[in-house]
This record gives C-alpha cells, structure tokens and sequence, in this order.
C-alpha cells in the first residue's frame, strides 16, 4: 500500500444468489441509474442473481478515478507492485485448493467442469506471477548522439487508463490476461466483464483487492445488452482512456475498431478463429487424434483457439477418421450439475446449441458427411450437445468461413502439403494452427508457410503460456499481442528525453 492511499473495502464471500454491485475507485456501489440485469444459469436457464449496470455516468466517474490514480501508481516501485501480484497470485490458488464459491461460480454462469474451473484458476495463478516478473524489464535504451554534448534516452512508460473488455469463455483467465500487464506497468484499468460472467470475472478483482491494489487502479463495471454499445463508445472515445484491448468476436471487434480510429486510439484485439491443424501423411496419427480431440472439444469448443478445421493427407484420411471416431466417443458429455466427472456441459446459451446444429445441418446439405453427432440437444435448457464430426468438408462450404464455437470437427482431405497449406490459409481468421509429421523439419518448413500467430508442431491449437506474444496476424483474428515483453510494448509508450550541456552553441 502507498503512503496516503486510499485503500480498497473488500467484502467478504457472500451466497451466489446475491446482487452483484459495480466496483468504483475501491468501493462497491450499484449503478447511477439503479438498473440491474439478470445472470442466467445457462444450464438451467433459470435466473442466478441480479446484477448491477452501470450507465454512462458510472464510467464516467471510473474513467476520472482511474486517471487519478494513475499519477501515484504509475510511480509506484517496481517491488511494491510486484508482491501485490504475487500475493494475488497465492490468493486464487487459494481459490483453486478449497474456495467454494469460486467452483461455484464458475459452474453456475458458465457450465463450466471441473476440470475448466481448475484450469481458470491455476492459469490465471501463473499468469500473475509471470506478470509480476515483468515489472523490471519495462526498460529504456540509451542511444548515441551525433550532437556534441548531448545525452539521448529513450524511456518507456506507462500510458494512462486502460479499457478492458474480457469475454465469458475463459472468464477468469482472459480477465487477468486483460487486467495484468496494464496494470504491472504502472496503468490503471477499467474493466468491463461479460454480461453472462460478471461474477466469475469479479474473482479476479476480488483477489488483487485482497493483495492491496489500490483503490481506483481498477474499476469495474458490468453492463446490461441494452446499454453496452453506449457505454463501449463513451469508454473507448474518452479523452483518459489511452488503450483499448478487447477478446472477443470479430463483428464487435470491427465496431469498437471503428470507433478507435475515430479518435486514433491503439487497440489490442484478439477475435475469432478457425484454428487447422494440418496432419501430413507421415503424422503419428494416434498423437494427432489425441491433440484435435483436445484442441476441438476443450469447454466445448468455446475458445477461441479450438480447433476447427482438420485438414488430412488423403492417403492416411480413413485410418485418422476411424481413430477420431473412437476417441471422440469416449468422450464424456452431460449435465455437469448431475455428472460431476463429465468432460463436456453445456453450451454458454441454448440460442447458440441452436446455431451449431443449423450449421453442421447446412454443411450437410452442402454435401458434407456427417459422422458423429446426433444433431439434437440435451439439458434442461437445450445447451448440451454431444461431440459433431463432419468428413468431406472444403471451403466452398459456409461452415469453413465462420467461426463454430461448438463441439464441431470438420475434415478436409487433400493430396499434397502444398494443398494443406492452401486449404490452411484459405481464411480470413489468423490466430493459431498445428502441423503433425514425423519429420520435424519438414513440418516447420509446412509451419512457416501457414498464415498464423501461432503454430504449434505436434500439438494441439488450444496452447499458450503466458510469456508468450499471443495474437492473430490480422483479418477476422485482429491485431495486437497479449503476453509477456510484447504485452509490455503494447501497454506502455516510448519516450525520447534528450540532455544537453550548458555552453552549446547552434547555426543559427
């Protein structure tokens, strides 16, 4: 804690049906305008708890704190901000080990398994402490003068406010992914969680107020549908805010974007993908089956890294398909409040079970063959869907150009690595794929060619670390990279200070 801050009230653990407030300069208060929204149970479909919205007024009032906080954070020592992310950290492994309300959260505003819980946590755990580490390499360089006399440093600082906005799929993981290097480089954040996860992303403000952030560092601000274009143009054109970074779809990507560049603001985006993974005719196809299966039904599918689209040799495409299927029907999927150990639960809506299905339904009319599913959904609420596998799938067909975000495989034969990289790079989406091969050096030379921010050789899709400069190539991925020094670069501004000596005389 600084001298002379002010410090954060944090509330204790309270029942999952309780209102949610919005977190404002160290304080939690409801909205300005008194209006709340409810969060859905999206397995039941039955209401969770109310949640507070905040207005325009409200971001307003978090965008003005922020910036006053910034002046003392932002020279806050380098030490000090590190143990409190260190103590953050320790805090939600914390909530790993024993937290109750944390699993139940998760699982009550996302369907989220066991296994998804644990992971949020324990990443989001790292993460911090990566991040922590950072805070002593924001560093500057000394440059040589051709003037006499005269001393050049290039310095690098923090920028002012950030703008987050973190999505409900991995809610806290890419909430502290949004939060972290912005605010260990000395910026403050305000923090606009998901309308489906305000309490699941609110974990993670929870846990840096415990550590001692001080109070207007971070705000945060949840907002119905209703009011959430009007409150993101205000945040994003707002003479504060300095940054924008937003994980997301790409069609709100586009719009926030648009209103970026109206004020030449720099953005960080991560939007979708249609992750390939490659497998070439010498691919060690037990290892190959295992990471798409992985890679494509992680949460469902619902990461923006999910494999999508497996394009196959042609010559081992019926002994991969027969293994594929094997694996895929061991997979375990249900109701996760029934079916504690299940691997897969429900979908994050039924509306979005129900755009699935239509789409893996016109990919067949379109010619596709469909080898695995049912077509049909399950669950109280129509949101869980068993694991879809599509053969004989090409880029002609709509179910190539969009993002699925379901429990969808679709495979693609082709006869030749030159058509893999093809059929690969065939898409407006940027952000990762694999290559499979016994040949390492053939499958980085097939790596190289494929259009992607990522690309991992005999690995899944669904794979980073948090020192890594995770992003697309642009197009429908967006631009800007998360993670490690490349975070650091995007979050922080370089500066020119120049010296020089008493008695220089110029040509003038």
């Amino acid at each position: 804690m600084m001298d002379g801050t002010k410090t954060n009230k944090v509330h204790s653990i309270r029942k999952l049906s309780d209102s949610q407030l919005l977190f404002i300069n160290g304080e939690h208060v409801p909205s300005s305008s008194e209006t709340t929204f409810p969060v859905l149970n999206p397995m039941t479909g039955q209401e969770i708890y109310q949640c507070s919205s905040a207005s325009i007024e409200d971001y307003k009032t978090a965008i003005t704190n922020a910036h006053s906080a910034f002046r003392k954070w932002s020279q806050t020592p380098p030490s000090a901000r590190r143990m409190i992310f260190l103590k953050a950290a320790d805090i939600v492994d914390s909530y790993a080990a024993d937290s109750v309300d944390a699993a139940d959260i998760l699982s009550a505003e996302v369907s989220a398994t066991k296994s998804w819980i644990q992971l949020n946590l324990k990443v989001s755990a790292g993460l911090l402490r990566e991040s922590a580490g950072l805070v002593t390499h924001i560093k500057g360089e000394i440059v040589p003068a051709d003037r006499p006399g005269t001393t050049i440093m290039v310095l690098r600082e923090a920028v002012g406010v950030v703008f987050a906005i973190s999505p409900w799929n991995a809610p806290v993981n890419l909430t502290a992914r949004a939060i972290a290097t912005p605010l260990i480089c000395g910026n403050t954040v305000v923090l606009k969680p998901s309308e489906f996860t305000p309490k699941s992303q609110y974990i993670m403000v929870r846990a840096l107020m415990e550590a001692g952030l001080p109070a207007g560092c971070l705000n945060f601000l949840p907002t119905r549908p209703a009011d959430a274009p009007a409150v993101t143009e205000f945040a994003v054109k707002h003479p504060f805010v300095r940054r924008v970074n937003f994980t997301g779809s790409d069609r709100v990507g586009t719009i926030i974007a648009g209103w970026a560049a109206s004020v030449l603001k720099q953005c960080v985006f991560e939007l979708g993908g249609k992750a390939p993974v490659l497998v070439l005719d010498d691919a060690n196809i037990k290892d190959a089956v295992e990471a798409v299966v992985f890679g494509a039904l992680s949460n469902s599918g619902q990461v923006c890294m999910s494999t999508e689209r497996v394009i196959v040799d042609d010559s081992i495409a019926d002994e991969f398909r027969t293994a594929l299927l094997v694996k895929a029907k061991s997979i375990q999927y249900g109701n996760h409040h029934d079916q504690p150990d299940v691997a897969l639960s429900g979908l994050y809506t039924s509306s979005s079970a129900q755009r699935i299905l239509a789409s893996v339904q016109f990919a067949v009319s379109e010619g596709a063959e469909l080898i695995a599913g049912d077509l049909k959904t399950q669950g109280p609420n129509g949101t869980i869907m068993s694991p879809h596998i599509l053969d004989k799938v090409d880029m002609r067909m709509a179910i190539s150009s969009e993002e699925t975000f379901g429990p969808v495989i679709s495979l693609y034969r082709v006869s030749s690595d030159e058509e893999a990289i093809e059929v690969a790079n065939a898409s407006e989406f940027t952000l990762c794929a694999s290559v499979f091969s016994k040949d390492i050096m053939r499958a980085m030379d097939v790596a190289k060619q494929v259009r992607a921010g990522s690309v991992h050789v005999n690995g899944p899709t669904l794979y980073v670390e948090s020192p890594l400069p995770n992003g697309g190539t642009g197009g429908r991925s967006g631009y800007g990279r998360f993670g490690g020094m490349a975070g650091v670069e995007e979050f922080t501004e370089r500066k020119i200070l120049t010296l020089g000596r008493s008695g220089v005389t110029y040509p003038l």
